[in-house]
């Protein structure tokens, strides 16, 4: 059960953006209230770096309602000279921005930081799961079945399936429209108001990844050479394993790939 208190219950679920310094608006965030939750592989069956399953207090924060936009990174871009990374094809506009390392993530937080005066950054790990989760302790945000993700996320489905062949992992039994990514906000959000936390692409988070929890989870760090930094929510073609509140995977702060986005936070 959350454990909301008073004072943001009155702010919880409400949307905002905040100016930019050319007058036009960042990204929609949404308020999470404060609360406790179990994180990790509550219902078993998943991986061993998920686990120990241990309760967390966490503070109200705020969250972006999507995942970070071609739209949104591009104009960051363009204001501070950086290359705008590929879209592979399959468009931009209100796509996640994908082949975007933990360090580009990183300075578009950075950036919104320096625009709005607000602390912007990456969500600790911690943040994220609970985020994600949203109140449930099953294995997903809508419950335990992995085929009904396709109302609720862009995943390894059938239609993924068709034009995808030679992948070797299971599909989800349903069929959301989508082989690559899908663009945001297509499917139904979870009880905090947060769409795509499962599916489309992987997020990076501020956590260093540790093959099982010795409380870098609730971190967040600076990169240093050969260190990963753990992604969360699975992509559009993850398998239904990787579609969990829990699941993990670490990647080097360096890599970028055409399966990894990011959303950002604000900090209180």
């Amino acid at each position: 059960m959350l454990k909301s208190t008073p004072c943001y219950e009155l702010l919880a679920g409400t949307v905002f953006q905040d100016r930019l310094q050319n007058g036009s608006l960042g990204p929609k965030m949404v308020w999470i209230p404060a609360g406790d939750f179990k994180m990790g592989d509550i219902q078993g069956g998943g991986v061993s770096d998920e686990k120990p399953v241990h309760r967390l207090s966490i503070k109200a924060f705020a969250m972006g309602k999507y995942e970070v936009t071609f739209a949104e990174y591009d104009r960051f871009a363009e204001a501070t000279d950086k290359k705008k990374p590929d879209d592979e094809g399959w468009g931009r506009g209100n796509r996640p921005v994908i082949n975007v390392s933990w360090h580009d993530a990183v300075a578009y937080a950075e950036w919104l930081t320096r625009q709005t005066g607000k602390q912007y950054g990456l969500p600790t790990e911690a943040q994220w799961e609970y985020a994600a989760r949203a109140g449930t302790e099953t294995a997903r945000y809508w419950g335990n079945s992995p085929d009904e993700a396709c109302r609720y996320g862009n995943v390894y489905d059938q239609s993924s399936k068709k034009e995808n062949s030679d992948f070797l992992w299971k599909n989800h039994n349903c069929t959301d429209g989508y082989a690559k990514t899908a663009p945001v906000g297509q499917f139904e959000a979870n009880a905090f108001g947060l769409f795509d936390m499962l599916g489309n692409v992987w997020e990076w988070t501020c956590s260093r990844y540790e093959g099982k929890y010795g409380g870098k989870e609730i971190q967040c760090k600076k990169p240093s050479k050969n260190r990963s930094f753990t992604l969360r929510g699975g992509d559009c073609n993850a398998e239904p394993l990787w579609v969990r509140s829990a699941h993990r995977n670490g990647r080097a702060s360096t890599d970028h790939n055409d399966d990894v986005g990011f959303r950002v936070i604000i900090f209180f």
